[in-house]
């Protein structure tokens, strides 16, 4: 696919979004580092539930005798920060990050529950794949030049469990989510009138790479499947040529050897198995999980503007009040500008980092294989060659 076909010309942001943040602007510095690890399970009577340590490090800056070092970031009141969290706790997070900037690409949590058949949801494989996502998931948000400085970003790393759970009950009451929903639910049925060019081609763009995403993980999931199976296989062949070698004198050495190659194969194959399963395979769910995300930033971007055109439509046959719904249509306005200027902002940045990642996962790949099968190829060829020098040794058959 190509990524530029759909590319919206940006127009240049007018003077009222002067102090919106120029992503574009911000310097290339790391200056938080975050792990997940350790997963510890918990067994009440209500539930069980699986906790991971969130390690934070803020980068220090050392200055001058007798001024001592300072973090980077001067939310932080220490360099090192270490807390215990639970999925739940992620989704708060994300809710949050979500509903203080609605139009910025919010990075994606891997879902709730992993649905295969039977599955074990507090295997050691699927609280590892867990892990894997939550820390790249707090990765990508401490990268975003933005959602880094959340207030509620800094809680989620620093607080006490006890604090975090009271700075959750913060949020908006029911009543309001659900006032909310169903404003939202009004507005989406009425839909927009006139969605600007620009987020046409973003739209139209999400909704094809959506699904070449989709389809491109079924396949990586379909050759993995096949490729273990595989592997299965092989891992049977192996012990089954050993044996036969004891059975069979003369062909001892030609068993024994295939039996070796097989087997040397066969590791080969899981290596190459293994590294799929944690480069390539997360990366492109992780994309599949965007391209979600993505159209719930569009829906969110079309809300603003059809409450707006509501509220114009309100003022153009509505003769009272007409003072009162001005005012709102310019908040609305406004509204509307700064979650555009945001989503064109995010937009480019999160197509360059898309396209940094999937090239980089595709490639590692490539070579994994490429390197998979000079493998094989070296280990059969190596006993293709002990076989020619075996039989160019023996001497002639008698002829009658």
């Amino acid at each position: 696919m190509d990524m530029n076909s759909l590319s919206p010309t940006m127009p240049t942001s007018p003077l009222s979004m002067i102090n919106q943040v120029k992503f574009e602007d911000e310097p290339d510095l790391k200056d938080l580092f975050i792990t997940v690890d350790d997963p510890e399970s918990h067994v009440t009577t209500l539930e069980t539930f699986v906790t991971y340590r969130v390690a934070t490090q803020a980068a220090v800056r050392h200055r001058l005798a007798p001024l001592p070092p300072q973090t980077s970031r001067g939310e932080f009141d220490s360099s090192e920060f270490e807390v215990r969290r639970r999925y739940q706790d992620f989704l708060w997070l994300k809710g949050r990050l979500e509903e203080a900037h609605p139009t910025l690409i919010v990075p994606p949590l891997p879902e709730k529950f992993v649905v295969k058949g039977v599955v074990e949801r507090f295997n050691d494989s699927f609280i590892e794949t867990r892990r894997r996502a939550l820390s790249t998931f707090l990765t990508r948000v401490a990268d975003h030049p933005t959602l880094t400085f959340s207030a509620d970003f800094k809680v989620f790393l620093t607080a006490p469990d006890g604090e975090l759970s009271a700075h959750k009950k913060q949020g908006p009451g029911l009543l309001s989510k659900v006032g909310r929903t169903v404003r939202a639910a009004a507005l989406a049925l009425r839909g927009v009138r006139g969605r600007p060019e620009e987020f046409e081609a973003m739209s139209g763009f999400i909704e094809a790479f959506s699904q070449k995403m989709g389809l491109l993980d079924k396949v990586s999931q379909r050759i993995c499947k096949e490729e273990r199976e595989y592997v299965d296989e092989m891992k049977e062949l192996g012990p089954t040529h050993a044996l036969w070698a004891e059975l069979e004198d003369d062909l001892a050495d030609t068993l024994g050897g295939v039996a070796s190659c097989l087997d040397r194969c066969c590791q080969a194959t899981e290596r190459r198995l293994r590294g799929l399963a944690e480069a390539l395979l997360p990366v492109l769910h992780e994309y599949v999980l965007y391209g979600e995300m993505l159209t719930g930033v569009m829906k969110r971007r079309d809300h603003i503007q059809a409450e707006l055109e509501s509220k114009v439509e309100a003022l153009t046959y509505k003769k009272a009040d007409t003072e009162l719904l001005r005012e709102e249509v310019g908040k609305l306005e406004d509204k509307l500008e700064c979650a555009n200027t945001a989503l064109r902002a995010d937009w480019e940045r999160w197509r360059q980092s898309m396209r940094l990642d999937l090239t980089s996962a595709f490639a590692a790949s490539a070579e994994r294989n490429v390197r998979y099968y000079e493998q094989c190829l070296a280990t059969w060829e190596s006993f293709l060659a002990t076989q020619s020098d075996l039989y160019a040794k023996e001497p002639p058959e008698d002829k009658p």
